[in-house]
């Protein structure tokens, strides 16, 4: 039976509180950086009201942090999985923040945007490395059609130098990751409360989501999300410099925690 029960915003942001926290299992620096990615596009806009698309945006984490610390900015908030759309448009109802339900990996998803103008920026954590590398060439290709000249994409994400490339780099990278590790839990850490299979087991079975679950199960394309198909580092500057953009650089990073970000050629 499908709950008449409607999703309120205070359900909706513990769910996305309990999202952040899983996520947070994953990449103990997240916030570090999240603060660093809005600083980046803060300084890269040159303006206190930038349009800028999230990429992947699922609940809305990222775009919230954006328009907390740049109120005046537009923030366009895409993905195509209908159970974090409901949850990020009820928890997070706020002038200047817009969600699209597009999947990126369909052609033609810019237009559909209906943008008034020009990005400024493109932003996405964790969400591009489960596309195809071939997937992932045409997103930045359809994206180099919307940033304004001198915009830019910033990407957080575990993007990994591959070993075949640069063994020494990877050893030496990974023991340095591993020695901070030991400092910071010599007992070793701390035991993860729910993990990202435990937090979408029990979010497909909250029956005050049964609308946007039923709908999530007819989308046959969207990722399971088991294994990430573009990991290594040198796959997304790849389909970057295929797609025209002029800059291509890591801006942040902790180990393969990186924020890679490239550049639009000026006008």
């Amino acid at each position: 039976m499908t709950s008449t029960a409607e999703l309120t915003p205070a359900a909706a942001r513990d769910w996305i509180e309990r999202w952040d926290a899983q996520q947070a299992g994953y990449v103990p620096h997240r916030e570090e950086r999240f603060t660093a990615l809005i600083d980046a596009v803060a300084a890269a806009a040159g303006r206190d009201d930038p349009l800028v698309l999230d990429l992947g945006c699922g609940p809305g984490s990222l775009a919230a942090r954006l328009l907390d610390r740049l109120p005046a900015a537009t923030v366009v908030a895409i993905d195509a999985d209908p159970v974090l759309l409901a949850l990020g448009q009820a928890a997070a109802a706020r002038p200047g923040l817009r969600f699209a339900d597009l999947d990126l990996r369909e052609p033609g998803w810019p237009a559909a945007l209906n943008l008034d103008r020009p990005a400024d920026a493109a932003v996405s954590t964790t969400a591009l490395h489960w596309l195809s590398p071939a997937e992932l060439a045409a997103v930045y290709a359809e994206l180099a059609t919307v940033l304004r000249p001198g915009g830019v994409l910033i990407n957080g994400d575990h993007l990994a130098d591959d070993a075949g490339d640069a063994p020494t780099l990877v050893r030496l990278g990974d023991a340095l990751l591993d020695a901070e590790r030991q400092r910071r839990y010599p007992a070793g850490p701390p035991e993860q409360e729910e993990n990202w299979a435990d937090w979408w087991t029990a979010v497909l079975a909250d029956p005050v989501l049964a609308g946007p679950v039923a709908r999530r199960g007819d989308r046959s394309r969207l990722p399971a999300h088991h294994t990430a198909q573009s990991e290594f580092l040198a796959m997304h500057v790849a389909g970057l410099r295929a797609a025209g953009f002029s800059e291509i650089g890591t801006i942040w990073q902790h180990g393969a925690s990186r924020l890679l970000c490239a550049v639009t050629p000026p006008a």
